[in-house]
């Protein structure tokens, strides 16, 4: 690995007497109520500071004192780097493991988001676009509902909770105005009302902490679970594209808590500087190149993207936005297409990754089933495609048996009916799509008792699939304009 590490003297050095003075802090709130804790940890240097503090604070307690659980929860996006994912498992179980040992009330849980609401189930399996920043659809359903939840849940049994958070206000001039407007709205000292949560308040035992302190700290102080304090520098260093890691930051010098490592498919910047530091500056990493390339060919620019996509959103509508149609969900080909990519990286990284990874999926079983379930039920794609192409580029079965296909239609229909469309109406697009989610739809009932509902579907269905082409829904929607301009709207569905 070629990295160095830059000692630059900072503006404020972090005393042992800094230090101490949060631990004694720390303790304090502790023992002077019965609300339990729930520290968030990402596996990052600020949460792991915070862990570290709060875990030495612990440890000076008499253990008759330790009467409060402590939560430690990392949730896990699914689409974690995997470098990440296997340095956040091995933290975590050492973390159980000593807390344990050591007798004291620490409980640590990794939470992971609903199978229904996972990023490949959302992209893959109804279609999403990929996310950007005007359509963050990501970050609620991976990280803060499993959190929040978690919170929720420990309210519900305690009445109340405290977050202890690795947040701190010199990260970024936003940051700094929220906590300030918070602290001002505290009722007991340290401990600021949280923005989200009834009957939840925040401690922040880093919230006048520099990055460079944290780094400071954690250098000196050597990681109370025995992860390696030192192999978290060189993570953040591998992820800087100069190969420094500075432990000041000033204007001047690149600082590693500005580099970014988290989800690897992640799509709100335009390039991920980051990964591409990473194998550029350890050639132990080029195994990662894939799932570079694969990041940014999902991440592809807005005007390639939308050829990618329906021009009709999810419920079959049509919106215009300056005179521009605005492209819906993913089409049957590009959801199949980034499937098949998606299982090859895997393969890829499974084989030619380091020995840990060896077994490390990059889509869960569940999230296959699940995305099955959609393509069939929700899309009434009856050629089951998914099993074909997991077996195609793994070579193995899919196993699924709870998975009820149709059992009129197949893979053999499906294709006699998409040529026969195409033959015989080649100007009709969505033809396909309205033949074979009516046919879907009708098999769909046979099976039940009663057929109520069936005419709503069948009605939704060929509005859904009303126009020709883009350009018919482009016309459709300019003989329409005036009316729903009047009314101040620019979405139309067929009538």
């Amino acid at each position: 690995m070629h990295w160095k590490m830059v000692m630059i003297m900072p503006d404020k050095i972090l005393t042992r007497r800094d230090i101490e003075n949060v631990i004694t802090v720390t303790k304090d709130l502790y023992l002077a109520d019965s609300i339990p804790w729930v520290i968030g940890y990402s596996g990052g240097k600020d949460s792991t500071a915070t862990v570290q503090l709060v875990w030495s604070a612990l440890s000076q307690l008499p253990k008759e004192q330790l009467k409060k659980r402590v939560y430690v929860i990392s949730t896990d996006t699914l689409v974690e780097s995997p470098v990440v994912a296997a340095w956040l498992a091995q933290s975590l179980a050492r973390m159980r493991q000593t807390a344990e040992n050591s007798g004291l009330p620490i409980e640590v849980f990794q939470l992971t988001p609903d199978m229904d609401n996972t990023f490949w189930v959302n992209l893959l399996g109804r279609g999403y676009p990929y996310p950007r920043r005007n359509m963050r659809w990501c970050t609620d359903r991976l990280k803060i509902a499993p959190a929040n939840h978690f919170v929720e849940r420990v309210i519900s049994r305690a009445g109340e909770a405290i977050m202890v958070l690795g947040t701190r206000k010199t990260e970024s001039a936003a940051r700094r105005q929220v906590m300030e407007g918070y602290e001002k709205k505290r009722v007991r000292e340290h401990l600021s009302p949280s923005s989200t949560m009834p009957n939840a308040f925040v401690y922040s035992p880093l919230e006048d902490w520099t990055s460079d302190n944290v780094w400071q700290y954690l250098m000196q102080h050597p990681n109370t679970w025995g992860q390696s304090n030192k192999d978290l520098l060189a993570m953040y260093s591998g992820a800087s594209a100069d190969g420094e890691c500075p432990l000041v930051l000033d204007t001047s010098t690149p600082s590693c808590g500005n580099s970014r490592f988290g989800c690897w498919v992640c799509t709100m910047v335009s390039e991920d500087k980051s990964m591409a530091a990473m194998i550029q500056n350890d050639e132990e990493k080029a195994w990662m190149l894939p799932l570079l390339e694969l990041r940014n060919e999902i991440g592809a620019p807005q005007e390639e993207d939308k050829r990618r996509r329906d021009f009709r959103r999810m419920d079959g509508k049509i919106y215009m936005h300056t005179g521009n149609i605005v492209h819906g969900p993913y089409t049957k080909a590009t959801r199949e297409y980034f499937l098949r990519r998606l299982l090859q990286v895997e393969q890829y990284v499974q084989t030619c990754g380091p020995a840990e990874l060896a077994d490390h999926p990059l889509i869960r079983h569940e999230e296959l089933c699940q995305i099955r379930r959609i393509w069939l039920h929700e899309k009434h794609e009856f050629d089951d495609a998914l099993p074909r192409i997991y077996k195609e580029v793994t070579g193995r079965d899919f196993v699924d048996p709870e998975c009820p296909t149709n059992r009129y239609f197949k893979k053999r229909e499906w294709d006699i009916l998409e040529r026969t469309c195409h033959d015989a109406f080649p100007q009709e697009e969505l033809l396909v799509n309205l033949c074979s989610s009516l046919l879907d739809i009708e098999s769909q009932y046979s099976l039940m008792a009663s057929r109520r509902g069936v005419n709503i579907e069948i009605e939704k269905t060929v509005r859904k699939c009303f126009f020709s082409d883009k350009q018919d829904a482009i016309d459709f929607y300019q003989r329409h304009h005036a009316a729903n301009d009047e009314n101040g709207q620019e979405e139309v569905a067929a009538e």
